[in-house]
């Protein structure tokens, strides 16, 4: 549960007081009762595990983005990380404590007696349940950052407008590019100018649509670190937790830039198919596709932030190992921040077919690897008609909900939201069944206008597998049934000039030659 935040050099030159003593304290398993207690150490907290709660000391220090220097600080510190994280983990955080100091020189927690210390209050939980832990053992499933990103959309949502406290993005890259210069052995010269550069470009690009969306009251109070290891599954649910409190300005930011540290945490460890699928849920709650112009920024930054804090690290270490695991690691996501910026270029891919074809399932597969990261916005049409009837995705529509000018009003907002997708220079995935020639014509159309390539692919299959897979399919947001593929199969589609690839085997052969054409 400690803080790893993002800015700053390690502790020991910014220490302003002793708290050795508090620290005994703590570590004993007779002050709670407990078998044991676990230490954790960071530049901005001590924290010790203990039996079934956790207390959190924030350290005496002193830095310029975070003072903890007098015991009033702290208090304030303690206060205000526990009222901001119970925003997200109510369950999680039952407090603050007072250490106190008894007549006869002893202390203890909470009593009577002089306060020496205070201490924020959680409930333990079990460590395995960390995202980063259950990204290590491969436990994030489809489900659970499904949820992830419904819990930060709608803590986004609520989250209060920043106003003045917020600020633009300028002061990170500027800060960066200071920091980069003290590790001239991680981080060459000629490499941070060109990355510096590239990122001042990239801000000037985007600064007026991040001013409107600050105008439109979406630079928030956020959580500021949301990284994998801030994220904690427990009693069942995606838990927030560990939420910046220290300062207005790492914490009140655009609500994406906050999303776009876990999507980097996650496409880092080589999670790209998950960062995309949490970019798509979180998306489809928010709307604002105007952002993506964005993301590449992003997701640059927040890379950066962690070289300069990885080779900081190092640079504290005295054991030869970890000075290299640092020193790497810091390299890696320094080339990373450069990459993101490198991104390639936008395109439109439209998958069409009759139901049960396997349009969502390519599609899915496909976005990951298109445009710049995480990959594409998958715009599936079933999805867009359970929202425009404000229904759950699983939720079967009566049949008027199929009528024709309602799928004409389906129809034209994907090509609507495609266009906003395609303005901000990031990838699109259709995902439909097209099949009319004149709505695949005009999909086509989206692509020409905005100057994008193209591509379409119609899945076919026989009717016997269209209906066995329609007829076996749970928890999707399809409504098909065999009887509507027959329908769909009586129905004429016209000419169709798309890649026409055979669905009929199994989803990797489709997906292969679906990246052959496409040129993955």
């Amino acid at each position: 549960m400690p803080k790893r935040a993002d800015h700053g050099p390690g502790a020991a030159s910014h220490i302003v007081a002793d708290q050795s003593e508090v620290a005994a304290f703590l570590a004993r398993p007779e002050t709670h009762g407990a078998e044991q207690v676990e230490r954790i150490d960071t530049h901005a907290a001590m924290v010790f595990l203990a039996g079934e709660r956790v207390y959190k000391v924030k350290r005496a220090v002193d830095y310029p983005y975070m003072d903890f220097s007098t015991l009033e600080k702290r208090r304030q510190a303690c206060v205000r990380e526990v009222a901001l994280n119970r925003r997200t983990a109510r369950a999680l955080y039952l407090g603050v404590s007072a250490v106190r100091r008894h007549g006869d020189g002893s202390l203890a927690l909470d009593g009577e007696g002089e306060i020496v210390e205070w201490a924020v209050v959680m409930r333990r939980f079990d460590q395995d349940g960390l995202f980063d832990r259950l990204a290590q053992a491969g436990r994030l499933t489809p489900g659970l950052l499904t949820r992830l990103a419904d819990e930060i959309a709608e803590f986004h949502d609520g989250a209060e407008p920043a106003g003045s406290r917020g600020e633009t993005l300028d002061w990170v890259f500027r800060e960066n590019a200071e920091e980069f210069g003290e590790y001239r052995r991680l981080f060459p010269a000629a490499r941070a100018r060109r990355l510096n550069e590239a990122t001042e470009a990239a801000f000037r690009r985007v600064k007026t649509m991040l001013d409107d969306r600050r105008a439109r009251g979406l630079v928030r109070r956020c959580h500021g670190d949301l990284h994998l290891r801030n994220i904690c599954l427990f009693q069942g649910r995606p838990t927030l937790f560990d939420a910046i409190e220290f300062s207005d300005r790492i914490a009140c930011v655009d609500i994406v830039y906050d999303l776009a540290f876990l999507l980097m945490d996650l496409d880092h460890r080589g999670l790209r198919t998950e960062a995309n699928l949490v970019l798509n849920r979180y998306l489809q709650a928010m709307g604002g596709f105007e952002v993506l112009a964005a993301l590449p920024l992003f997701l640059s930054l927040r890379a950066a932030v962690r070289a300069k804090v990885s080779a900081s690290a190092a640079a504290s270490q005295s054991e030869e190992a970890e000075v290299r695991r640092l020193s790497a690691e810091a390299k890696d996501y320094f080339a990373a921040a450069q990459v993101y910026l490198d991104a390639p270029p936008a395109r439109l891919v439209a998958v069409g077919g009759l139901s049960g074809s396997g349009k969502t399932r390519l599609a899915r597969s496909l976005a990951p690897e298109l445009g710049p990261a995480p990959g594409a916005l998958h715009l599936r049409s079933d999805v867009l008609r359970k929202a425009m009837f404000g229904v759950d995705e699983l939720t079967p529509l009566p049949q008027e909900a199929y009528q024709a000018e309602v799928s004409e009003e389906v129809y034209s907002t994907l090509k609507t939201r495609a266009r906003s997708v395609l303005a901000a220079g990031h990838a699109v995935v259709l995902d439909a069944v097209f099949a009319k020639p004149q709505g695949r014509l005009a999909i086509e159309v989206v692509a020409r206008e905005a100057g994008m390539p193209f591509t379409g692919l119609w899945l076919d299959a026989p009717e016997a597998v269209l209906s066995g897979r329609t007829a076996g399919r749970r928890g999707d947001a399809s409504d098909a049934t065999p009887e509507i593929v027959k329908k769909q199969l009586a129905e004429e589609t016209g000419t169709i000039t798309w890649h026409r690839l055979d669905a009929s085997g199994s989803p990797e052969s489709v997906a292969a030659a679906a990246r052959k054409i496409l040129g993955l």
